[in-house]
């Protein structure tokens, strides 16, 4: 039915070989998107009909609207993401992911979808789908491990903040039509390797026809007749006139972007002896020590393989220095660092990483302070706040960048957004270990941090209103009674609402760099989401 009214298509998609069966589909789905704007319009003509069916509704769209589509806003209504209330913490931030996973558009060319829920469990079911593929390993230990905590549900926050910016910016550079064009052709050519199966010998069962097991002898061979890379037509006839959608590469960048972050949980939990991680038993404790870091290195090595696949050396080195940054930022939470009261032989030399800008003029205590506080906000964005900024920075790359007015480049800005975002993460993660419970964070809590050595915010917070504090992170807790101690310290001081204000800082901070960018559905989406790092309860 609405395919009759809508046959045809225009000369511009007829050229690029569209059919016009998926044309109208698409435009149905242009249509369930300004159905509320264009429902105004209705109401301030003399015809007060409303469409109540998606065939009245789509032709009066075209009928009344079709020129005034291309200025009309498309805004996902979303609550202020600094205005909730604290007591919906627990639903706060799950409300926020769906907000965020709705904003998602799905492939191009497909059925539009009419319950947001469903475009949430489709994006995250296809996500889980393709790692898991990616993942196939031959040997049955290290396919368990590596999949392992992709089986429990967890926040998924990183691949929704790369899907999300993607979709944000993707349309702000002028070569974004040719890579949209591109990747409709070649995304069934991401799982392709760039070197001989036979030479790479790194078997998948899930994807046996681009893999290979080891096989002797190796035989030479006549070389492969190259392949013939489609060419687009010429770009005026690109025109687009839907909302941008997230290309194939963006896709598979979120996808690697969770298997790097889930290889730094199993490396993680191996160093932590953590016994419990989303609420299971951690892999360490299922799988032993020995499985769960080879598990790591398996997934670094997969997502590598992918990420080489792209085919972008600057996305290729970002998040080649995303993983080193990991490495370095579990190192510096391992070693102490000796602070001026502490002696040199306790760790590093003092001031060897973070020498004081006036170590004259600053009491010991004081400069101790900053010491500690430049090494936990290096360790912050090495640890977390690298992978966010990183990869939201690549997924405009691989959407052409573009620049602002002003000239100001769209990847800076994903960039800050990521890292500023990251931050106030990883600072509210820090809190939650003194204000929740293990069972709602899903792995230990009350001042678990202190139990490993670990003096986060909220300790050097309360080192400025109690010296005492001083004494016991220069020994990393490690006396009888330093971490009840602590915490007493912690709760008497006014080092929690502190933390919460400087994660605050840096929300703000962060929607400062999103409100660059022009307004769209993703951008309220991902303003949203960060509203609600502030409120989470795990």
């Amino acid at each position: 039915m609405l395919r009759v009214g809508w046959r045809g298509g225009s000369k511009e998609e007829l050229a690029l070989g569209l059919d016009w069966e998926d044309v109208a589909w698409e435009r149905m789905s242009e249509a369930r998107g300004v159905y509320v704007q264009v429902r105004e319009l209705f109401e301030d003509t003399e015809d007060d009909r409303l469409p109540n069916t998606e065939i009245d509704m789509a032709e009066d769209i075209r009928r009344e609207t079709r020129t005034r589509l291309p200025s009309l806003p498309f805004p996902l209504s979303l609550p202020s993401p600094l205005h909730h209330h604290a007591h919906r913490a627990a639903s706060a931030w799950a409300s926020a992911v769906k907000s965020a996973s709705a904003a998602v558009v799905p492939p191009p060319l497909t059925t539009p979808p009419l319950d947001p829920l469903k475009i949430i469990q489709q994006e995250l079911l296809l996500l889980r789908t393709n790692i898991t593929t990616l993942l196939g390993a031959g040997h049955p230990s290290l396919d368990r491990v590596a999949k392992y905590y992709f089986a429990a549900e967890g926040k998924q926050v990183r691949p929704l903040i790369v899907l999300l910016i993607a979709q944000a910016t993707n349309g702000l550079s002028p070569d974004f039509p040719r890579l949209k064009w591109l990747g409709e052709r070649t995304q069934d050519k991401l799982d392709d390797p760039l070197t001989g199966k036979e030479v790479l010998n790194d078997y998948n069962p899930h994807m046996p026809e681009s893999s290979s097991a080891f096989s002797a002898p190796f035989l030479l061979s006549p070389p492969h007749p190259p392949s013939i890379e489609p060419h687009p037509p010429p770009l005026q006839a690109l025109a687009f006139p839907f909302p941008p959608h997230i290309l194939p590469t963006q896709r598979r960048l979120a996808e690697i972007t969770e298997m790097i972050h889930v290889a730094s949980l199993l490396h993680d939990d191996v160093v932590d002896s953590s016994p419990t991680r989303r609420n299971a038993p951690s892999a360490p404790a299922a799988f032993g020590n020995k499985l769960s870091v080879l598990g790591g290195d398996f997934l670094l090595g997969r997502a590598s393989a992918a990420l080489a696949r792209l085919g972008s050396l600057e996305v290729v080195e970002l998040l080649a220095t995303v993983i080193s940054n990991l490495v370095e930022g579990e190192l510096m939470q391992m070693r102490p660092l000796a602070l001026p009261d502490a002696g040199a032989s306790a760790g590093m030399e003092a001031g060897e990483l973070f020498p004081p800008a006036q170590p004259q003029a600053q009491e010991p205590q004081a400069q101790a302070r900053l010491m500690a506080w430049q090494h936990y906000m290096q360790k912050t964005y090495l640890k977390t706040a690298s992978l966010m900024a990183k990869s939201a920075r690549a997924g405009v790359i691989l959407g052409g960048g573009g620049r602002l007015d002003g000239g100001i480049e769209v990847k800076d800005v994903a960039y800050a957004f990521g890292r500023n975002l990251g931050i106030a993460f990883q600072l509210v993660d820090d809190m939650l270990d003194f204000t929740s419970s293990a069972a709602t964070l899903g792995k230990p809590s009350d001042g678990a941090d202190l139990r490993l050595g670990l003096a986060t915010a909220p300790a050097l917070f309360a080192w400025e209103e109690h010296k005492e504090m001083g004494e016991l992170v220069a020994r990393k807790f490690e006396k009888e009674g330093d971490v009840p101690r602590a915490l007493e310290l912690i709760h008497t001081s006014s080092s929690i609402p502190r933390t919460r204000e400087l994660a605050e800082q840096h929300v703000t901070a962060a929607l400062d760099a999103l409100s660059l960018l022009p307004e769209s559905g993703a951008r309220e989406a991902l303003r949203g989401l960060s509203g609600e790092v502030l409120l989470r309860s795990r």
